[in-house]
């Protein structure tokens, strides 16, 4: 089975996190369980070490600020993430769901995952894991989690 860190990352959201586990409190269980779902050690390894640097980069709060910079995007970033994700993450930080530092982390994460591209839908995750993870963000992430499902409900008609 090939597998991707976002594989490993969205297994443990869906069956873990977003029920209020916490990965750090029983990751040898929590590894015990990925391993019989089918990951490999090397994948979960670094799903967790993904997690760590969510963790350990959370920014500050900060006061919103009105007409704020242009992001401007590096190669590889340009590379990783195609036209649709860069608006994407745009529109987020217009609508005021991201502030700055927050994509700033969003991208930070993008970038530590194995793909060499990522597509909107793994882009939404990885926001919406990043918002899960920020205190205070509660409402962008609500915002986020409909919008995803919403998105889901759509296809399937």
């Amino acid at each position: 089975m090939k597998e991707s860190i976002l594989d490993v990352l969205l297994y443990l959201f869906e069956h873990y996190i977003a029920n209020d586990t916490d990965p750090a409190r029983d990751r040898d269980s929590l590894q015990n369980n990925l391993l019989q779902a089918g990951f490999s050690p090397a994948e979960i390894h670094k799903a967790f070490d993904w997690l760590d640097g969510l963790a350990d980069r959370r920014p500050e709060p900060s006061a919103p600020r009105a007409n704020g910079p242009i992001r401007v995007y590096a190669g590889p970033e340009l590379d990783k993430l195609d036209l649709d994700c860069r608006g994407f993450l745009m529109f987020l930080e217009q609508q005021g769901i991201l502030d700055a530092d927050q994509r700033e982390l969003v991208l930070d994460r993008a970038m530590a995952l194995d793909q060499d591209e990522l597509d909107l839908d793994d882009l939404k995750w990885v926001v919406l894991m990043v918002l899960f993870n920020q205190p205070g963000a509660e409402a962008a992430y609500a915002w986020m989690e409909t919008q995803m499902f919403e998105d889901e409900d759509d296809a399937l008609h």
